[in-house]
């Protein structure tokens, strides 16, 4: 076996690899950007290698800076990860040419199935059925136009060398195909150093469905079942899981042998997805084929038991699969919540900085398994498991110049419903502070009744959110539980503050029973009786018994209402709590009556006005100014392109008016919030 590997990536990929590989025994090189000179993986690694500046563009992908690593450290081998150099044949050949394996497919296949269309075309010469679109090249904006109205609106513009959602936009009219191929365009050639564009006709209301392949070079290959990624936001997984709760049987049975058929077909050899567009008659159509390993491989792995990291090794290493289609096995339920460093709040737009909290939930494993990778008989039914695959640490920064991808968090049950839940009560325990992050959005899709039922599309989140995300409202019962948590934990403090010393003697604080809490907007009467256990607590007359050893300050509260867990994140506050809970984030205020009524009678607080300002929504790059001072915009109209994380994002006119200043150049790198244009 290999005595040591490098890892030709960054963040949380980098850390699973270094896992695996320490698992069995062989020694690991991290390589890194400056950005990145104190991050987990380069703590994780036996070695680690400086190749350059933050940039991708001048550090991860390229070439000849990776070749240098791996000269140096002595590497026999190098696994890519995703994205950067996974799907570069030119890498690949610099690797073979220097006698270094390849953790990945060969040269041949990844050039012949890692094109999208160049697959496509192989595509369709095997029969398989593929979406109509123009497989070739497109050569401007105005031939997207022409292309785009002889495949038919809405169309999918689209990067040849793509991956990840980075280059992808839908268009709908001719002024959307204009901008869509530019914003494609660039956003390839920055992410992927490959600006190829095609298009192809977008299907309405499609799930999306993938299967795991893994072959070796001994002419054999399996698949592993499907994962369901139809939980999407712009094009970018969001929510993964395996198996999917549409599929049956026979589907499932056709599509992984059509995906393994494809990939022999290439001589494919290592693990690899073929990904497909499913509609509502089970009806599948070839997307593309990802010639490395995928971000959502962890469910598959907790379905199957295999792990695809090693078998990845190992047949780069040439050992034959130890595994026939036979002793595959699918077992349980797995769930995949990717956390990204985006603001829900906000539009989701990408948020930098430091990570002053971040404490995920314990991890547990599933139960045995056999050396071949299957589950030992029922070993693993009636468990849970909870895994999370992160490549940041408390303390941490997010750096602006990468996906904004925190972690990773998984769950498995043996039941659909079962892992839900288990997601659930993870990401309510998942700490994180100092910068947005989507959990409360996460939190919310697990809820959604279209979610649990699986009846959802690609389309779910523009669909179900179609406004963005502005928090959950809590049915009343959930608001009841939280008051009566709030006024047991108001006791708790008020029992702390009635201990401070240096008091007045006959100024003694009283701690009373009979309390307000209010939340939303919406006032109960609280009646508290304690006892050493806790503390039972009357809400506008329904009754519950609070249980927990939640002390002041601690962001996190366990407790037991009524013989029911719940777990809230909690802040103190002016006369109460902050408390989160389920995507909802709210104002718990537990006051004296008299305290409440004085309360009612202050002023509110409002917002400055910035209506005739364009603030900068994220730290980004200005990549393009759009309008002049003295123009008169429209509603709509862009103004201009922001790129952060490697994605360009274009801010447009909420209403018509006139440009009356502009403080900001291609080129400048803003703040959140610093002042882009004036209008009047």
């Amino acid at each position: 076996m290999f005595k040591k590997i490098l890892i030709a990536n960054r963040g949380e990929i980098a850390c699973r690899v270094i896992k695996t590989a320490r698992k069995m025994g062989i020694k690991t090189v991290a390589v890194y950007s400056d950005a990145d000179r104190n991050a987990l993986h380069v703590r994780m690694a036996d070695e680690a290698y400086h190749i350059g500046p933050p940039p991708a563009n001048q550090s991860y992908i390229v070439i000849d800076k990776i070749m240098e690593a791996v000269k140096a450290t002595g590497a026999e081998a190098v696994h890519p990860g995703y994205g950067f150099l996974s799907e570069n044949s030119k890498f690949a050949e610099a690797l073979a040419a220097a006698g270094v394996a390849f953790i990945g497919p060969p040269v041949g296949a990844i050039e012949k199935m890692g094109d999208k269309i160049t697959s496509k075309k192989i595509a369709q010469d095997a029969n398989v059925s593929t979406v109509p679109g123009h497989m070739g090249l497109i050569e401007d904006a105005e031939d997207a136009v022409k292309i785009s109205n002889q495949v038919g609106y809405p169309v999918m513009i689209k990067a040849s060398a793509g991956g990840g959602g980075k280059g992808m936009r839908i268009a709908w009219d001719d002024d959307g195909a204009r901008e869509g191929f530019q914003s494609s365009k660039n956003e390839a050639a920055n992410s992927f150093g490959d600006d190829r564009i095609f298009i192809e006709k977008f299907i309405t209301q499609p799930r999306h469905i993938e299967i795991q392949v893994l072959c070796d070079t001994h002419g054999n290959g399996i698949y592993l079942g499907e994962r369901e990624c139809s939980i999407q936001r712009r094009q970018q997984k969001v929510i993964e899981e395996a198996p999917s709760p549409f599929l049956d049987d026979a589907t499932r049975k056709a599509m992984g042998e059509q995906s393994v058929a494809l990939a022999q077909a290439v001589d494919y050899a290592s693990a690899g997805t073929v990904e497909f567009i499913v509609d509502g008659d089970r009806n599948f159509y070839f997307l593309e084929m990802n010639t490395r390993l995928q971000v959502e491989h962890p469910v598959t792995e907790l379905i199957t038991g295999v792990d695809l990291v090693e078998q990845m090794i190992r047949v780069a290493y040439g050992e034959k699969l130890q595994m026939s289609q036979n002793d595959v096995s699918l077992t349980g339920w797995a769930m995949e919540s990717r956390l990204y460093a985006e603001d829900p709040y906000r539009g989701f737009l990408p948020s930098i900085g430091r990570l002053t909290t971040y404490r995920p939930p314990s991890e547990v494993a599933a139960g045995p398994m056999s050396k071949n990778g299957k589950w030992q008989g029922d070993a693993a039914v009636g468990k849970h498991a909870v895994r999370n695959d992160t490549g940041v640490y408390d303390g941490g920064e997010i750096s602006m110049y990468y996906d904004p991808m925190i972690a990773k968090l998984c769950t498995w049950a043996p039941t659909r419903a079962e892992a839900i839940e288990e997601m659930r009560n993870a990401l309510d325990s998942f700490e994180v502070e100092g910068i947005g992050h989507n959990i409360p959005f996460l939190s919310a899709v697990y809820d959604h009744e279209k979610f649990t039922s699986g009846n959802m599309t690609t389309a779910f989140i523009e669909e179900e959110f179609p406004d963005g995300f502005d928090g959950v409202t809590l049915p009343d019962a959930v608001i009841d539980r939280i008051g009566a948590a709030a006024v047991a934990m108001n006791r708790v403090c008020e029992i702390r503050r009635a201990q401070i010393s240096g008091r007045m003697d006959n100024h003694e604080r009283v701690i009373g029973k009979d309390w307000t809490v209010t939340i939303n907007g919406r006032a109960m009467t609280a009646q508290v009786e304690a006892d050493r256990q806790g503390a039972t607590v009357t809400i506008d007359g329904a009754t519950f018994r609070v249980e927990s050893d939640w002390t002041p300050g601690q962001p996190l509260a366990k407790l037991l209402v009524n013989g029911d867990p719940l777990v809230i994140k909690v802040a103190l506050i002016s006369a109460g709590f902050r408390v989160r809970y389920r995507g909802a984030d709210l104002a718990v205020r537990v006051r004296t009556k008299r305290q409440a009524e004085l309360a009612a009678l202050m002023p509110e607080k409002l917002p400055p006005d910035t209506s005739k300002l364009l603030l900068c929504p994220m730290p980004g790059l200005i990549v393009k100014i759009d309008v002049k001072v003295g123009d008169e915009v429209q509603d709509g109209q862009t103004l201009c392109t922001v790129e952060a994380m490697k994605m360009e994002n274009n801010l447009r006119a909420e209403k018509k008016a006139i440009v009356t200043k502009i403080n900001a150049v291609a080129g400048d790198n803003l703040a959140v919030d610093d002042v882009i244009m004036e209008f009047e």
